[in-house]
């Protein structure tokens, strides 16, 4: 998730289960902790361009190495805090705000790799947008709250909200699964495979991928007690031979490309107007496959030649109009 999100479930975590009387201390390492995990994406080559994607949400986010990443969190900041507060008390504070961070990580779409290095299957349970302030927001004011009140039970009444408001997450995926399921049913398709993604900010109006033969279906779902269809488009799944017809794919560039299929779960299209390999699973509307980040790929490079990373987070004022009209369902129809 985003950092103002990591760094205030750790800040949460660690707040919540401390008895130490330093509790402002304490919340400070829990934040810090909670941030920490993602200094992975220093972890950068200007020679391979997509290094960054095989290390982020790697090692530093394993729940194998919560007990290392967070005992050096603590030995950081422990000259810091020397004398105000005991090295256990400061230990237990980061630990608890560190091993947030993978697991909230792995409740968004975008992988985590929970396992390593036993697995470095990409864990993402799609229960929660990677940025979401209706999550956030109430959770950063109840531990400030608990921090200038001095009262517990705010805390905990913070954690009650993340864990309600995750478990709401996995319910509208549930029903975001049964309708995308039930649209695919109505095309007379069978969904070979089928993901889903809450858009930003938000649990009703979800992206719905699933393939059919070499295509992939992508359409907005808003989900509730009654599920509605945003229209959406068909994409073709990639195809060396179809889209790269000349590209060598033992090529380092073609590692390149197994490389970013593997960190987009395969679900990779190609977008003739850039001439880019994209993710599809991201666009700024959850009904399109406008990409948000791709491989330019050239077959006259040296087979030892990277591919070329590219990326765009533009939202203009017509689709900010055409995500608000999809939220309030104007533009879609029932399933």
């Amino acid at each position: 998730m985003d950092p103002i999100s990591q760094g205030t479930v750790g800040a949460l975590a660690a707040q919540a289960s401390s008895q130490d009387r330093n509790i402002a201390k304490i919340t400070l390492v829990g934040c810090l902790a909670g941030l920490a995990p993602d200094l992975d994406v220093l972890i950068q080559s200007h020679e391979d361009p997509i290094l960054f994607l095989e290390y982020h949400r790697q090692f530093s986010h394993s729940l194998i190495f919560i007990p290392f990443g967070s005992f050096l969190v603590a030995l950081a900041v422990s000259p810091f805090l020397k004398g105000s507060i005991s090295f256990k008390a400061l230990y237990l504070a980061s630990f608890m705000g560190y091993a947030t961070h993978g697991l909230l990580d792995a409740c968004t779409s975008y992988g985590t790799q929970l396992f390593w290095p036993f697995s470095t299957d990409r864990v993402s349970w799609n229960n929660i947008s990677i940025v979401d302030p209706l999550f956030t927001i109430p959770i950063l004011f109840l531990v400030l709250s608990a921090l200038k009140t001095k009262k517990k039970l705010l805390s905990f009444i913070a954690v009650g909200w993340s864990l309600l408001y995750l478990t709401l997450g996995v319910i509208q995926y549930q029903r975001a699964l049964s309708a995308a399921v039930k649209l695919a049913d109505s095309r007379g398709h069978s969904a070979q495979r089928i993901t889903l993604k809450p858009s930003f900010g938000n649990l009703i109006l979800w992206k719905a991928i699933y393939q059919n033969d070499n295509y992939y279906y992508v359409d907005a779902i808003r989900a509730g007690y009654s599920s509605y269809w945003c229209s959406g488009t068909i994409v073709e799944k990639f195809q060396y031979n179809l889209h790269t017809p000349l590209l060598d794919i033992k090529s380092q560039q073609g590692k390149d490309i197994e490389r970013f299929r593997w960190f987009s779960q395969d679900y990779i299209g190609f977008d003739t107007e850039s001439n880019l390999i994209t993710d599809i699973r991201y666009s700024m509307l959850p009904n399109e496959v406008t990409p948000m980040w791709g491989l330019g790929v050239d077959h006259k490079k040296r087979v030892d030649e990277h591919a070329s990373w590219w990326a765009s987070r533009e939202l203009n004022r017509r689709q900010l109009q055409d995500f608000k009209n999809m939220i309030t369902g104007e533009t879609c129809s029932m399933i």
